[in-house]
């Protein structure tokens, strides 16, 4: 038999089609909550960043006059730290949408650009986003190439390269440059949020653990040295 008969011959059986339809709308599913919680919190960064000068200047004035520049400087360097966590974390995204279009291209793959845009859209989200995305990236090709093996193969294998790549070599260098937060903190803030809030709290997890650390370093410890 043919592969074609093959899937033809797995798909007469209803149970197998029962199981097939499920698998896609559990993936729909997914795709469709993960960007929704992208577009809230694009929504929210736009309004956010438009309104940011205003905020924290009526924030500023709430704080006494003695502690105020003192406030203000931490509230900048947080403001900046968080600045630097979203460019880090869309150039990371922007990579792996760069190398999956050329490397899908490559190997023949279907859609590429279509795949390397869910691989950025993905990225976004931290550690886990890559790992999800590669998945959908994987089944996507065995469902629009059922008798393309290799394909899937290469495309298996170069997601498994170069998730080990991002976790080990670019993630650390780039995240540890944009907000100096430990990978361990990282790891834990993010599946925390995500836990609790979903792919919002996972996207905001790391700039607030960010702030948290700041904040320690700048006021919790100077005032233990002083006592």
């Amino acid at each position: 038999q043919t592969g074609a008969d093959q899937l033809v011959q797995y798909l007469s059986n209803a149970s197998n089609v029962a199981t097939i339809t499920g698998n896609v709308l559990t993936v729909a599913f997914t795709i469709g909550n993960f960007l929704f919680g992208l577009v809230i919190v694009v929504i929210l960064t736009m309004y956010f960043t438009a309104s940011l000068n205003s905020f924290k200047s009526g924030l500023y004035k709430l704080v006494p006059a003695t502690r105020r520049a003192r406030f203000a400087d931490i509230a900048e360097q947080i403001t900046q730290s968080v600045g630097r966590y979203v460019m880090g974390q869309v150039g990371l995204a922007l990579c792996n949408g760069v190398l999956s279009f050329i490397y899908l291209s490559i190997v023949g793959a279907a859609l590429p650009a279509v795949w390397a845009f869910i691989a950025f859209l993905f990225s976004l989200l931290p550690l886990v986003g890559t790992i999800t995305g590669s998945a959908l990236i994987v089944l996507g090709q065995i469902v629009l190439l059922p008798e393309s093996m290799n394909t899937w193969i290469a495309v298996a294998v170069y997601y498994l390269v170069y998730m080990q790549i991002e976790a080990y070599v670019l993630s650390p260098n780039i995240m540890n440059r944009a907000v100096k937060v430990p990978g361990v903190i990282v790891v834990i803030a993010a599946l925390t949020g995500g836990t609790l809030l979903g792919v919002l709290g996972a996207l905001i997890a790391v700039p607030v653990a960010a702030a948290v650390l700041l904040i320690i370093r700048q006021v919790a410890v100077p005032l233990q040295n002083e006592r």
